[in-house]
């Protein structure tokens, strides 16, 4: 059927693990999804358990059916990684068409250049991009701008990630050989305001997290997106960031088990907590949230972020983290309880 420009977002790679709940998402909040990927048996499929939505085949290598696919939509979400190869293509037909571009990006490099290749275009074409709106990325972002508060900078921000288990999608799989490759082996670490390659080991050691996780071991250094976004808005020289060894373990076991869903929502029986400390001169403070799911838990983070930026609220244009552009404090409050919880007070 037909689709308005004020109600039409179209999701590139829908029929993906986290596409999938990204439509889901649209149509619960009275948004239209235009479903389309380079797959077009699995886009019929996945149209058959939304009757009546546009499907619109494309590729990331042909230009003109991305323009159709984007045609008439006000938006579109990027779920299809490797985002190293499908982010800088999709984004150029956001330009064209001059609508809203995010995306549910992991891959630090791929985010990295985002940030750095669009910024000048997207602001004079008069778009907002947002790469990384999803669990790593977004969430971590608005957490440590919640904390920070009013602060003009912060002396060093702490993120720690602990997963009960990470059941990584074959996109997570395929995404993390991309990294890797570009990496050559070595590590990314952020360092003194920097992204930087290291070839020694990671550090270990340990975290306390909030109740009822508690006391665990972790792996340090390890480099998420969020020291792309957090970076990029924020003044903080020194981001930590860390994950607990089990989940480290879980992503790099060559039969880790992926996602299986355990409840109405489809989501897996997976839960997080992410724990972070900001400092600012002698204050502490700290912010948590929890909940199940890290790949379901994206679908709401990026549609509250569409449907803000639809509304007019988010306030600036070119290429943007999320905690740059909204109210970081009311944008979480927004999706608790139903999607994650939420807390935000002095560091002990």
């Amino acid at each position: 059927m037909g689709t308005s420009r004020a109600a039409a977002v179209t999701v590139f790679g829908a029929y993906g693990h986290t596409g999938r709940f990204v439509v889901s998402e649209l149509l619960e909040r009275g948004l239209t999804p235009i479903l389309s990927g380079r797959d077009p048996d699995k886009l019929r499929a996945l149209a058959g358990d939304f009757p009546g939505l546009d499907v619109r085949p494309a590729s990331a290598g042909d230009p003109a059916a991305l323009d159709r696919a984007l045609d008439g939509a006000a938006a579109v979400i990027n779920c299809a990684g490797p985002f190293a190869v499908t982010a800088t293509p999709v984004i150029e037909a956001a330009l064209r068409a001059r609508i809203a571009y995010l995306d549910v990006a992991g891959e630090v490099e791929a985010v990295a250049d985002t940030f750095a290749h669009f910024a000048d275009r997207a602001r004079d074409t008069g778009i907002v991009v947002v790469p990384a709106m999803a669990f790593y990325g977004g969430l971590g972002d608005l957490l440590a701008t919640a904390a920070l508060g009013d602060a003009p900078a912060a002396d060093e921000v702490h993120l720690a990630f602990a997963l009960s288990s990470w059941q990584p999608t074959a996109g997570t799989r395929g995404s993390s050989q991309v990294s890797r490759s570009r990496r050559e082996g070595r590590r990314l670490v952020y360092a003194k305001g920097r992204l930087v390659l290291r070839t020694d080991e990671a550090p270990t050691g340990r975290w306390t997290f909030p109740a009822p996780v508690g006391d665990r071991p972790v792996i340090g250094e390890f480099t998420t997106t969020d020291s792309v976004t957090i970076a990029h808005h924020l003044s903080a020289p020194d981001i930590h960031t860390c994950m607990t060894l089990e989940a480290v373990k879980d992503v790099l076991a060559p039969d880790a088990e992926p996602p299986k869903p355990v409840d109405e929502r489809g989501r897996s029986a997976q839960t997080f907590l992410v724990d972070v400390v900001v400092r600012a001169g002698g204050t502490r403070r700290r912010a948590v949230a929890r909940g199940q799911d890290i790949y379901a838990v994206s679908a709401p983070l990026v549609v509250e972020a569409v449907s803000r930026i639809l509304a007019g609220q988010a306030g600036t244009v070119g290429v943007v983290a999320p905690g740059e552009i909204f109210d970081a404090h009311a944008f979480l409050r927004s999706l608790a309880p139903r999607h994650l919880s939420y807390e935000l007070g002095p560091a002990d």
